[in-house]
């Protein structure tokens, strides 16, 4: 799956709380992913992180959205 970055930057939905992490879909150039740690305490974040750069092999860091499930992620050099 090719993931759609623009200019360095990727929408993700996150769905917290699932029975296990894993890429859903795409849908109008938005990742959906189910994430399978709780919203609280940054862990679900955390999880996403983790996860995009073992499945995908790149780095992301938060753009905005942190306390929503709707987020922009920023592609950050190695």
């Amino acid at each position: 799956m090719n993931l759609p970055i623009k200019n360095n930057i990727l929408e993700v939905k996150v769905v917290p709380n699932a029975s296990k992490t894993e890429n859903v879909s795409i849908e109008n150039n938005i990742v959906k992913v189910r994430i399978a740690a709780p919203p609280d305490k940054n862990k679900a974040n955390v999880e996403l992180l983790k996860f995009l750069k073992k499945e995908f092999g790149l780095k992301f860091k938060i753009k905005s959205g942190a306390t929503s499930r709707e987020k922009v992620l920023e592609l950050v050099s190695e």
